[in-house]
């Protein structure tokens, strides 16, 4: 007989506690499963309580079928579950599991309205728009560089696009056929998103870049403290020109002497920026109104930020990237920056920028539902260039000053996570660790719950002498 910790180590999706079927409040547990459905699957617990502890069920096999019943009427399509009693501490639970779905949107749907649940941190919320979008398309098999636009071939130029190509392969790119073939344009001569997205003229708003070369380790105001700063727009090849362009221009390159001679010494690997801008353009979700990739250099790191997570929304945190399989939200961009040599087709592109750092400052890639980050070390930062004159005073003082912040930020989100916390700050986990142990230790804080489905309490209202401020 398995402890509840052993089934949860091997859990490889996410999951929740029930300790009891709701029957009157459906909704509140229906949606998870709509949730999990439209995203990378997961389990749901049934006589577990949220802090862990096992209640148990008086009649698992009644509860099986209850569930099986709310499941086959409330959510729409069709989805794939499984049903498994287990005996943990000698108390009969229930786990429901549900699998990634392929006919996506899943629709809790309940009086004649249909809505759609995807995960969002711990929490089961609707379907922005946007993610909304890219499942209606899932579900068609379908992806938005393949839609058909308002726009025509006559609309446009490919001059930029003609000059790569032929600089690139040696051939000319024949027009209409090999925009036909390559899919950027469909036999009724209206282009593709791809084929907007690689015209001259592209008028696509969101396909834009944000570049900034801040002034120190932390971002602060454009006015006052960006060294440089550019907004590229337009073609997707000239973004990425563009892009390398001005990283280039606010890098360094230094040298060291060698028995033959000297070696260059950048601060960031040419062909890991490369690869890491090019996974920007091509992964990154087109269909988010208002969106754009930033670009920002800092005196230790560059980091490149693209609307929209992995495509199968799994956490690229969470995963070995040299196992990653290639799953590509715009299949026809990827293929036409191939056809380019902007990269190879076998999704070999996060190893590549690993291997380019020889285990030296490994980059660190992370991503949300939202969002995919990617964050290149300068390999010529050295720490002591900069605190060798700070004194231990000033130290202590950051600390402080982020201390506060750590309670003002649990204030507003009391779920928040350590690693979401180390990401904020960028600072290491085990530094958040002592700072919220000290925190404990004062009263400042507790932890309710498990560290899994917990969350963190204000004490004294954030304050160790117990006073409220105002």
């Amino acid at each position: 007989m398995k402890t509840l910790t052993q089934l949860l180590i091997a859990e490889a999706t996410e999951y929740e506690f029930k300790s009891d079927l709701e029957i009157k409040k459906a909704k509140n547990w229906l949606k998870t499963v709509s949730a999990f459905a439209n995203g990378v699957g997961g389990s749901i617990y049934f006589g577990v309580s949220d802090d862990g502890s096992v209640a148990g069920l008086a009649n698992v096999q009644k509860v099986a079928e209850q569930i099986s019943d709310f499941i086959k009427t409330k959510i729409e399509p069709t989805i794939n579950f499984i049903l498994e009693p287990l005996t943990v501490e000698d108390k009969e639970i229930l786990r429901l599991e549900i699998k990634t779905g392929q006919n996506t949107p899943y629709y809790y749907s309940s009086d004649g309205n249909k809505i759609a649940y995807v995960r969002l941190g711990n929490e089961s919320v609707q379907t922005p728009i946007y993610i909304l979008n890219e499942l209606i398309l899932k579900g068609q098999h379908q992806s938005f560089d393949g839609l058909e636009s308002k726009y025509s071939l006559k609309d446009f130029s490919f001059t930029l696009l003609e000059a790569t190509y032929k600089q690139k392969t040696r051939n000319t790119l024949e027009i209409p056929n090999d925009f036909i073939s390559f899919g950027l344009m469909l036999e009724n001569q209206k282009l593709t998103y791809a084929g907007v997205l690689l015209s001259d003229q592209c008028p696509i708003m969101q396909s834009r870049i944000f570049c900034t070369r801040w002034n120190g380790v932390e971002k602060g105001s454009i006015f006052d403290d960006a060294l440089d700063d550019s907004e590229y727009n337009g073609n997707i090849i000239s973004l990425l020109n563009n892009a390398l362009g001005f990283v280039k221009n606010n890098s360094k390159v230094k040298w060291r002497k060698t028995p033959s001679g000297r070696e260059e010494m950048p601060d960031y690997p040419q062909i890991a920026v490369h690869e890491a801008l090019v996974n920007a353009i091509i992964h990154r979700d087109y269909m988010i109104q208002g969106s754009e990739i930033h670009i920002d250099m800092y005196e230790d790191r560059l980091e490149i930020v693209s609307p929209g997570g992995m495509v199968d929304g799994k956490r690229i945190q969470d995963l070995d990237i040299t196992k990653i399989a290639s799953v590509r939200r715009n299949p026809i961009i990827s293929d036409m920056f191939h056809r380019l040599r902007f990269m190879e087709r076998r999704g070999s592109g996060l190893k590549k920028i690993t291997k380019e750092y020889h285990n030296e400052n490994p980059p660190v890639f992370y991503s949300t539902e939202q969002v995919f980050i990617a964050t290149l070390k300068n390999l010529n930062y050295k720490k002591s260039d900069v605190i060798e004159n700070v004194t231990i005073n000033v130290i202590e003082n950051v600390t402080i000053k982020r201390i506060d912040k750590i309670v003002e930020i649990i204030k507003l989100n009391k779920e928040i996570t350590t690693n979401e916390l180390a990401k904020l700050f960028n600072v290491s986990g085990r530094t958040i660790m002592r700072d919220l142990n000290e925190l404990k230790s004062k009263n400042i804080i507790k932890r309710v719950g498990s560290n899994k489905a917990g969350y963190w309490e204000i004490q004294n209202g954030g304050n160790s002498d117990g006073k409220e401020r105002s």
